[in-house]
Formats: C-alpha cells, sequence, structure tokens
C-alpha cells in the first residue's frame, strides 16, 4: 500500500490485518510476561509484549518485511536504501537477506557498535553520516535516487506502519482489552500503528506515547498541534534520536493517541535495570521507555495496562554504563 495521499487510520486497519497475516510464520509471536513486583510497584496489572524478543531484536521488523515484501519484482531487483541509528536497519538488512534483496543503509556514526555489527552481518552496504551535520533523510534520497532503488524510510511510509501495529495487534489478541497502553516514541511508525490497532480491538484503552525528555518533539507536536523538532538529541534512548515525526505519523498520531509522557534519563537507566534485574529481560533504553514512565509515575494509568518493549539491541559500552549506576 503505497498511495500517494496519506491514509486514514480507518483505512490502514485493513492493512494492518493483512500485515498480520503476511507476517505468521516470518515474524515471531513475541510472548507476554507480567511480574507481580511490577504490578505490586505501580499498582496496575501490566502486560509486557516482549518485542526485545523480535527477530533482529526489535519490533522494526515487522514493519521492515511487510513494505519490502509487498514490493514488486522490479521494485526488488533495484534494491532498497533507508536511514537508521539501527533497529530498522538491521531489520532491513535482514528483511534484505531473506528476500534476496540488496540494501544499503545510512547510519550516523555514533551508532551501536553492535547494531552496525548486525547490519553488517545481515549482508548491508553502511554508509556512515555525521548527525551534527548531515540531514539522513536527504542523503539516503540522493542515494536512492543515484542508484535507482526504492527508499523504505524508518516509520513514515503506509506499509512500516501496518507492520508495526501488528504489535498492538497481538498484545490485544492475546491478553484481551487494555485500559492503557504505552508505547515508545521515535518517529511514530509503532505508536501510531499501535494506536489504531488499538482503536478497534480495545476502544476504550488510552493510547499514551513515551519519550525521552531530552528528545520531547513528539510530545511538543502532539499538545501544540505543530509538528516540532530536535536536533541530535543526547539522550541514552539512541532509538528515539530523530529529528521530528514523520509527517504521516504526525496526522495518525493526533487522530488516534491519547496523550503523550515524556521521562528522565535516569528514569530510562532505572527501568533498564529494573528489567534486567527483576524480570531477566535485557530492553534497550529506547524500548524501556514504558516501564520508565511507569516506575517514575510521569503517567497516570489504572487497571490493564499494556506496555510495548520495543527492542533489545544494546552495546556493551552502553549497559555497562546502566549497570554500574544506582542499581535497582
Amino acid at each position: 500500500m503505497r498511495d500517494e495521499k496519506p491514509p486514514s487510520a480507518a483505512a490502514l486497519w485493513p492493512e494492518i490485518q493483512r500485515a498480520g497475516v503476511g507476517l505468521e510464520g516470518i515474524a515471531h509471536r513475541t510472548p507476554i510476561i507480567t511480574s507481580r513486583t511490577l504490578d505490586r510497584r505501580t499498582g496496575c496489572t501490566v502486560r509486557l509484549k516482549c518485542e526485545n524478543l523480535q527477530r533482529a531484536g526489535a519490533f522494526k521488523f515487522r514493519g521492515a518485511y511487510t513494505a519490502i515484501s509487498r514490493l514488486s519484482d522490479a521494485e526488488r531487483a533495484a534494491g532498497v536504501v533507508t536511514h537508521s541509528s539501527g533497529n530498522h536497519a538491521q531489520a532491513v538488512a535482514l528483511v534484505g537477506k531473506l528476500l534476496e534483496v540488496q540494501t544499503t543503509i545510512v547510519m550516523p556514526t555514533n551508532a551501536p557498535a553492535t547494531k552496525r555489527a548486525a547490519t553488517e552481518a545481515y549482508g548491508a552496504t553502511v554508509v556512515e553520516y555525521d548527525p551534527a551535520t548531515t540531514d539522513r533523510a536527504a542523503l539516503a534520497q540522493q542515494i536512492a535516487g543515484r542508484q535507482g532503488s526504492v527508499l523504505i524510510p524508518p516509520f513514515d511510509h503506509a506499509d512500516v506502519i501496518a507492520g508495526q501495529g501488528t504489535v498492538a495487534l497481538e498484545l490485544i489478541e492475546d491478553c484481551g482489552p487494555l485500559d492503557a497502553l504505552l508505547v515508545p516514541v521515535g518517529g511514530g511508525g509503532l505508536l501510531s500503528g499501535s494506536a489504531i490497532a488499538a482503536r478497534h480491538l480495545s476502544p476504550r484503552c488510552r493510547v499514551i506515547g513515551v519519550e525521552p525528555e531530552l528528545a520531547d518533539d513528539a510530545t511538543r507536536s502532539f499538545y501544540s498541534g505543530t509538528l516540532q523538532s530536535v536536533h541530535n538529541p543526547p539522550t541514552i534512548a539512541d532509538g528515539t534520536r530523530v529529528s521530528s515525526l514523520g509527517h504521516l505519523n504526525f496526522a495518525l498520531i493526533r487522530e488516534t493517541v491519547d496523550a503523550m509522557c515524556t521521562v528522565s534519563e535516569d528514569a530510562i537507566k532505572r527501568a533498564v535495570r529494573f528489567l534486567l534485574f527483576r524480570i531477566k529481560l535485557l530492553v534497550e533504553p529506547s524500548g524501556a521507555l514504558g516501564v520508565a514512565a511507569l516506575l517514575s509515575h510521569a503517567v497516570d494509568v489504572q487497571g490493564r495496562v499494556g506496555v510495548v518493549l520495543s527492542g533489545g539491541n544494546v552495546d556493551a559500552a552502553t549497559l555497562a554504563a546502566i549497570l554500574a549506576s544506582d542499581a535497582e
């Protein structure tokens, strides 16, 4: 589904359902984990959707596979270009390997070493850029034009959003209606897709996006009604280091999301430690944003609360620094 006219939430819902069918036997139907300790600390009944256990270590595999698998034979033969700090990069590279599509990934020089290594191991060509001086989307567009390849952006794309929406689709199918759903937000693909699925499967569910205080462009955009940006935010949650929401994502988020909140860097680190030490789950900082919001009481929710743990790709240096801080 690659129409020039941006689709509405209603139009994307059947695409999310179709993506769910297309991902059967390809993506992992990731488990839902519970924790009595987390429930006790938050006063909620929490359900953790473990996309840290997804193929390539993050939810991004869903969107990448959905988008690339829907390309024509001619488009696949032309190859795919994208830009990403890591998780979408790995996902596109893995899907390229599975579907025999050549992939070129524009990655920042400060991308986590483990994410770059995995991207290259899947066979992608990596093109580095300096995030302080270069617009990664513009660079990717230039490369795609020069190569005649198809650009698959990490979030501002209808098929990518459809694939990401299968996270909430599975969560609600497996655990039933929710009172609230907490979703990390960077560019907005996961949040917009998940909100659409929640609206159809659990209409009374409050959908809340969570982002770092240091990368609060989505929150400012949501409450101002105008798309805001932030340049190269210095947050530990590298998956949220995007300049702004995608235009398509912003429109869908305004239509379907109930609220936004932000969390501090310390809250993110505490959430990563809590998930590792108490629940035995390795979750990257971006993936722990929802738990950070719960544990720091940055959001007021009650009842049955779903939380998307969006990824588990964290390099050794970042994890060591987090674990060396105050233990949970």
